[in-house]
C-alpha cells in the first residue's frame, strides 16, 4: 500500500481516544508532556515557516494566540522557533501566567525572557496587525461555545486579513464531533497531532480546518496498538514529520 493511501486509510481519533494517548504517552511510556509539546511547537512553527513565510521568516510579524493550556503550550513554543528564526512575534496570551497549566507557564516564562511583546490580548493593539495568525487558544478540551476572552481571540482572528494556522483543530471545533461553536476559527490550514481527530472529517468541517497537515509527535506505534486503542496507522511519516492529508 503507498503512502498516499495510507493517509487516506488513518484512523481518526475521537477526544477521549485522544486523552488516552496522551496518558499512555505519559503514564506507560514516560514520555513527559513538555517533549511532546516541542515536538508540536518546533512542526508547527515549521509549517508556518514554509507553508505561510516562504521560508524565509526574518522581518515577517506573527501574532501567535495561546490559551492556557496544552494547545497554548504547543502555540509558544512555536513562537519561540518562529522568533529564533528572525520573525517579528508577538504572543497574545488568554490569559495572565497565574492561570496557565504547568507545563504551559514554562513555556509562556520562556518566551517572555526571550521575545519583547508577550501580554494578555487587546484586540485594539495596532501591533497585532501581521502577515500570519497562529491559533493555540483551545485545543481538544473544549466543552461548548467558547467563553471570555477565547471569545475575543477567535472573532479577532476572523476578521483579520492575514492567514491563520491552527494547532491541532480550529479553536471552537468540537474533535470528536466536528460542531462548530460560536465562534470557531475559519482556518487557512490546521496542523493536527499524532492522528487526525474525528471531528476533522465531518460534513462541513472544512470550511473551519482550511488545509489539513499531520505531525509527528513522537507516539510510539506500539502504543497505539495497544488494549486502550487498538489502532494501525501504519508508517505515515516515513518520509517526514509532516504530511499533508487534505
Amino acid at each position: 500500500m503507498s503512502i498516499p493511501e495510507y493517509r487516506r486509510a488513518l484512523p481518526h481519533l475521537s477526544t477521549r481516544q485522544m486523552r488516552e494517548v496522551d496518558r499512555a504517552m505519559i503514564e506507560d511510556y514516560r514520555i513527559e508532556l513538555i517533549q511532546m509539546m516541542e515536538n508540536a511547537g518546533r512542526s508547527l512553527a515549521t509549517l508556518a515557516h514554509l507553508r505561510f513565510l516562504g521560508g524565509d521568516a526574518q522581518g515577517k510579524r506573527v501574532v501567535v494566540l495561546a490559551g492556557t493550556g496544552g494547545n497554548g503550550g504547543g502555540a509558544l513554543v512555536c513562537a519561540r522557533r518562529l522568533h529564533g528564526w528572525g520573525a517579528s512575534v508577538v504572543v497574545a496570551t488568554s490569559k495572565g501566567a497565574e492561570d496557565f497549566n504547568a507545563v504551559p507557564r514554562q513555556q509562556l516564562d520562556i518566551a517572555k525572557r526571550l521575545m519583547p511583546v508577550v501580554e494578555p490580548f487587546e484586540p485594539a493593539a495596532e501591533a497585532l496587525e501581521c502577515d500570519l495568525v497562529v491559533d493555540g487558544v483551545i485545543g481538544y478540551s473544549l466543552q461548548g461555545d467558547p467563553k471570555g476572552t477565547a471569545t475575543d481571540m477567535i472573532e479577532w482572528a476572523n476578521t483579520q486579513p492575514a492567514p491563520i494556522l491552527a494547532l491541532d483543530a480550529p479553536s471552537g471545533v468540537d474533535t470528536t464531533s466536528g460542531k462548530a461553536f460560536s465562534p470557531a476559527i475559519r482556518a487557512t490550514a490546521t496542523m493536527t497531532l499524532a492522528l487526525p481527530k474525528a471531528g476533522l472529517r465531518a460534513a462541513g468541517v472544512e470550511a473551519y480546518v482550511g488545509e489539513l497537515f499531520l505531525a509527528d509527535i513522537g507516539v510510539p506505534p506500539e502504543l497505539y496498538a495497544g488494549p486502550g486503542l487498538g489502532v494501525v496507522p501504519g508508517p505515515v511519516f516515513a518520509h517526514g514529520d509532516i504530511v499533508r492529508l487534505r
